[in-house]
């Protein structure tokens, strides 16, 4: 389980995150929604120690982020960030060997070979495993990156904006692969996503944000409606259920 008790970022006199108390469930699919600027990033960042918070305590499987060495952490928490591009010439296979490192220290065995294909296989690009980044679609590229984090085989997986730069497609094409691996892998995922019918639709629980606070959290139905909807984003949405979904209409 991940818990934050008071976590705060302030840069100089702007508060950005602002005192968030919140315990994610364990397993299944969370995402954080909200508009630009609420903190969702920041808050996803200093819940894996990749930024440091101003105040406040964060939690995984009882472990402190700010005191557990950070091979400890690593084997119970990845992240890939927004900014995942990187300047060596790589292929796919050798990206997401990278994925083992907090395992192996650079010295992978068969079983890490065996974690690497698995992943691989998983995203669904065994036919590219050996195909260099830079010769890759977006889509591709992007589901490399998160077959490393699979790779690193933690219980928790954070991805801040997962669907960023991806098409239609493709990004229907990650959420499904994200959702089959939480529902087989039995992992914890906690994605930072813009589009709240992809939440809707794809996750168990939705912690909602804006101006640096947890405004609203809950099930997909407790968050798709248009109060809730109105309080976040400040915009008369309308909602649906579609077979079985709760879709927002805020295109007229």
């Amino acid at each position: 389980m991940i818990e934050a008790k008071n976590v705060s970022k302030r840069y100089g006199e702007t508060l950005v995150v602002d005192g968030v108390t919140l315990s994610l469930p364990v397993g299944g699919v969370t995402s954080i929604i909200g508009p630009n600027g609420a903190g969702k990033s920041t808050l996803l960042s200093m819940m894996s120690r990749v930024m440091p918070m101003s105040s406040g305590n964060v939690w995984v499987d009882g472990l402190d982020v700010t005191t557990t060495p950070g091979d400890t952490l690593a084997k119970r928490l990845a992240i890939l960030r927004q900014d995942n591009h990187i300047s060596a010439r790589l292929t796919v296979r050798e990206l997401v060997t990278f994925g083992r490192y907090p395992h192996t220290k650079g010295r992978p065995t068969v079983q890490d070979r065996e974690h690497v294909e698995r992943a691989i296989e998983h995203m669904g690009l065994s036919a590219l495993a050996d195909r260099f980044l830079d010769e890759m679609s977006g889509g591709q590229r992007q589901r490399a990156f998160v077959a490393m984090v699979l790779c690193q085989d933690t219980d928790h997986v954070l991805l801040d904006e997962p669907l960023n730069g991806l098409d239609l497609k493709h990004a229907v094409s990650m959420m499904k692969r994200l959702r089959h691996a939480a529902d087989t892998l039995g992992k914890s995922f906690v994605l930072v996503l813009h589009d709240i019918n992809f939440a809707s639709c794809y996750s168990d629980h939705i912690v909602a944000m804006r101006d640096g606070k947890v405004a609203f959290q809950g099930r997909p139905e407790d968050i798709m409606r248009p109060d809730v909807l109105r309080a976040i984003y400040e915009l008369d949405i309308s909602v649906q259920q579609i077979e079985g979904d709760w879709i927002a209409t805020h295109y007229r």
